[in-house]
């Protein structure tokens, strides 16, 4: 199987790193097949700016790949974005980022989700069963959206819910049930083990990937894909190996990339 990382951000999100093209090298040198640029979608409404680009820098971005593309073609470098989801941005991603400027894929995230109306972060902010809730609430209304390629991180809510108990279960199983039913791949994110480890009630663990959460996803018929979420160039494939050692271990089936390069079926195409 050709080795890909499809998950990496760029500078202009604000707490990234380097361009494309600086991926792409780094990608170059440790043999990686296939390369998924994903930064931080702009948003139409310009919300949470702090951490993702101004629209206005949407075409630069886009060229950015292309240049990479062109200097490196005997890789396959893919064209993406990962993006909060909201019904009124749904005709943004599809017109804008799909059909406009021919992204080749897009990754659904909750970093943000509705909590009494309002949005609340994912990071810290998930401290109470009803957050679980509604995080879940959230995560399957991306899904359901039809927009996304695949889930990353879908175990984020593990970076502020310490404790491992029925109200995680409840959470994990609603979102695997989701995944099967609308045969969404799902994520093991690389980016989890290079961040600093949380003390919990159960002793110290990564914020995410949280194992129960893949000890649970082993009962159902799910694909996962595993990404360094890379957020400088030298992150490329980092702990890309850990987490397939963590899908073997539950014997969790590997995602089908092929229809992402179905659209792609030569590197300087």
């Amino acid at each position: 199987m050709e080795t890909y990382d499809l998950h990496m951000h760029t500078h202009r999100c604000h707490h990234a790193s380097g361009d494309s093209e600086d991926y792409v090298t780094v990608a170059a040198k440790k043999e990686v097949a296939i390369v998924g640029i994903t930064d931080h979608t702009p948003l139409p409404d310009h919300r949470w700016p702090e951490i993702r680009m101004h629209l206005n820098e949407l075409p630069d971005y886009v060229e950015s790949i292309q240049k990479a593309r062109d200097h490196h073609p005997d890789l396959t470098v893919l064209s993406g974005m990962e993006c909060e989801y909201e019904q009124d941005y749904h005709a943004f991603f599809e017109d804008e980022l799909l059909n406009r400027h021919c992204l080749d894929y897009l990754i659904g995230s909750v970093h943000f989700y509705r909590n009494s109306g309002a949005w609340a972060k994912v990071h810290g902010g998930i401290q109470k069963p009803s957050h679980l809730v509604a995080y879940a609430t959230q995560m399957i209304a991306t899904m359901e959206s039809g927009l996304f390629a695949f889930i990353a991180h879908p175990d984020l809510f593990g970076n502020s819910y310490l404790t491992w108990d029925k109200n995680t279960e409840s959470c994990t199983r609603d979102i695997l049930q989701a995944a099967v039913s609308l045969k969404m791949p799902l994520e093991i994110n690389g980016y989890g083990f290079r961040k600093e480890s949380v003390d919990t009630p159960q002793g110290r663990r990564p914020m995410y990937p949280w194992e129960p959460f893949w000890s649970i996803a082993a009962e159902y018929p799910i694909q996962v894909v595993v990404n360094s979420d890379a957020h400088r160039p030298e992150d490329v494939l980092e702990n890309i190996s850990d987490g397939w050692n963590l899908a073997k271990k539950y014997s969790l089936e590997s995602f089908d990339i092929s229809p992402l390069l179905s659209v792609r079926t030569t590197p300087s195409n």
